[in-house]
């Protein structure tokens, strides 16, 4: 008995010593802190890495983390400068900086942040109305870090930045608004079609105006060459004609194209001049001395056969010839009025 009792006293013993030591020791983590009292009052922070503190005389408390921590917090109702009440859903990033501050100035200081930030973002909401509300996101956010920053120094709390996540404002304000933006939209595409329009026109008018003025300038070169090249034309008949020296004979048979020509053209009046009977005349007589004539007496010359048919040929072209002459002949004794000199008229 007296053995197991000493057994049992040493393994209470040792248990006490390891549970010592484990007071005794204490290992904080990297960017974390730990408040000690003492006998109820603080007495220091323990830093990351090894300490030691005494047993059953020093209290420490739960560890705090010094990062940066993220809160989001529920959206929260806000009324705005004209009577709307909008949801704004904000994001907090804040450090602590002095574990002290934060374990014994405060006594919870998330719900303090909390709720400073909601009285802030009402504040500064309230002064405002729904579409500076909506537009004006940085300015909120700078003023609601001045103050949580001044607020929150002296809680050993750092506010780096406040973001505001989202603002909701009433299903009726929404359609109203998705209402105007889709007027806005029509505006501005019914503006950017009339624009299209006008530059088509534009375009459209230029273009038919240089096309026009293209046009112009090729006719005209058009009839600049063909007024040239009837210039021409008519200079070298001019000069073939005079260098040629034409006879009497040539210009009456020139006046005997020209009458068919004159009877197609469908005037009921025209005007021959009075020299076309002299040169009709003209022209029987061409026709009538140049003939070939041969007598009924003379004794036929025994020629060819094919020379024969050349000469009957050419009788029947010579008959012809003289009958178109003396039709012509009576077409401008009926035509011309012997009164006139220069010229008569024809019905």
């Amino acid at each position: 008995m007296d053995i197991s009792a000493l057994a049992i006293v040493g393994l209470l013993i040792a248990l006490f010593a390891v549970v010592t030591v484990m007071r005794v020791v204490r290992i904080v983590p990297q960017a974390r802190a730990r408040n000690v009292e003492r006998l109820g009052r603080y007495s220091r922070t323990l830093k990351p890495g090894l300490n030691f503190v005494i047993p059953f005389v020093d209290r420490v408390y739960p560890a705090l983390d010094l990062r940066e921590q993220v809160v989001s917090f529920r959206p929260q109702p806000v009324i705005t400068e004209d009577n709307l009440v909008v949801e704004i859903d904000t994001v907090l990033y804040f450090q602590v900086t002095d574990p002290r501050a934060a374990a014994y100035e405060i006594a919870s200081y998330l719900q303090a942040v909390e709720q400073l930030t909601v009285t802030t973002l009402r504040n500064v909401v309230g002064s405002m109305d729904l579409e500076s509300t909506l537009t004006s996101r940085d300015t909120i956010n700078s003023q609601l870090r001045g103050v949580l920053d001044e607020a929150t120094g002296k809680w050993g709390i750092r506010v780096n930045r406040v973001e505001i996540k989202a603002i909701d404002p009433p299903r009726t304000i929404k359609d109203a608004m998705e209402k105007q933006m889709r007027a806005e939209r029509d505006k501005r595409a019914v503006i950017l079609a009339a624009e299209g329009q006008r530059q088509s026109a534009i375009l459209t008018a230029e273009g038919e105006k240089q096309a026009a003025v293209l046009r112009a300038e090729g006719e005209r070169s058009a009839q600049i060459l063909q007024a040239e090249g009837e210039a021409l034309a008519i200079d070298q008949v001019f000069q073939a004609v005079h260098r040629n020296d034409p006879d009497p004979k040539l210009l009456a048979y020139q006046y005997l194209q020209t009458l068919p020509t004159l009877a197609q053209s469908g005037n009921t009046f025209w005007v021959i001049p009075s020299e076309v009977t002299s040169a009709l005349q003209s022209v029987s007589r061409a026709f009538t001395e140049n003939l070939p004539k041969v007598a009924a007496t003379e004794a036929p010359a025994p020629v060819s056969e094919l020379t024969a048919k050349a000469e009957q040929d050419a009788a029947r072209a010579a008959e012809a010839a003289a009958e178109a002459v003396a039709d012509a002949e009576a077409v401008a004794d009926t035509t011309i009025d012997p009164i006139t000199p220069n010229g008569g008229r024809v019905r």
